[in-house]
């Protein structure tokens, strides 16, 4: 049985398939609705693209210097909440008699399940990239980790409006408010419930993905 990676690479209609499929079902709703306020999901899924973009490439790459890998671990880090962030734009749906709200459902369901695929697809990508720098103990905890670092992003983006290049143009209020929220859990409450469930999903997710997957032996 092929791996769910390679079955994407051969058969990459597939990926490019349902995201065209999204982006017809926003503009179904444009011409129905009148409106272009879900237009934002098209700007969310390129972001949503960009670490998987980022893995792809380093999975071809061998021998990679520890040096470049790091950076490329860096950047991959930073763009990586972008992809399970699209799940938050539920938040979005609103009841309004003169719209349809089974079709706003349809179409931010739509993109999001399209985040959620790239995104267990770069960490699996990057799971696999670390495997000949870390032991498998490592690099389990790593990634088990970092999905909760992910569910921290994804709050910092969704709750506090920051965006991912706000490391570099803004990052003295992002550290600030990063300290904040973990020297004051109680006043925080909210950040530390957000990433623990939020986390606790996408590591089940992550889990079910692998095992749907797992190539045969």
């Amino acid at each position: 049985m092929h791996t769910i990676k390679q079955f994407i690479f051969k058969q990459y209609s597939v990926l490019i398939i349902a995201l065209i499929f999204s982006v017809f079902l926003l503009m179904v709703r444009i011409k129905l609705n009148h409106s272009f306020f879900y237009l934002f999901l098209i700007w969310n899924v390129f972001l949503a693209i960009i670490p998987f973009v980022i893995t792809s490439y380093l999975t071809n790459q061998p021998n990679i210097k520890k040096i470049k890998l790091i950076l490329w671990f860096g950047t991959w880090l930073l763009f990586l909440p972008n992809a399970p962030y699209i799940i938050t734009d539920l938040i979005h749906l609103r009841l309004n008699p003169d719209s349809y709200l089974w079709l706003d459902i349809l179409v931010v369901t739509s993109f999001a399940c399209n985040g959620l695929l790239l995104f267990y697809l770069s960490v699996l990508d990057m799971k696999n990239i670390l495997k000949p720098y870390l032991k498998k103990p490592a690099n389990d905890i790593l990634l088990i980790t970092l999905l909760f670092v992910s569910s921290f992003g994804v709050y910092l983006g969704r709750f506090l409006r920051y965006n991912s290049w706000e490391i570099l143009s803004n990052p003295k209020y992002l550290i600030l408010d990063i300290f904040d929220i973990a020297l004051q859990p109680i006043l925080y409450r909210e950040a530390w419930l957000f990433t623990f469930l939020f986390g606790t999903f996408l590591n089940i997710g992550f889990w079910m993905f692998t095992q749907l997957y797992k190539p045969s032996t």
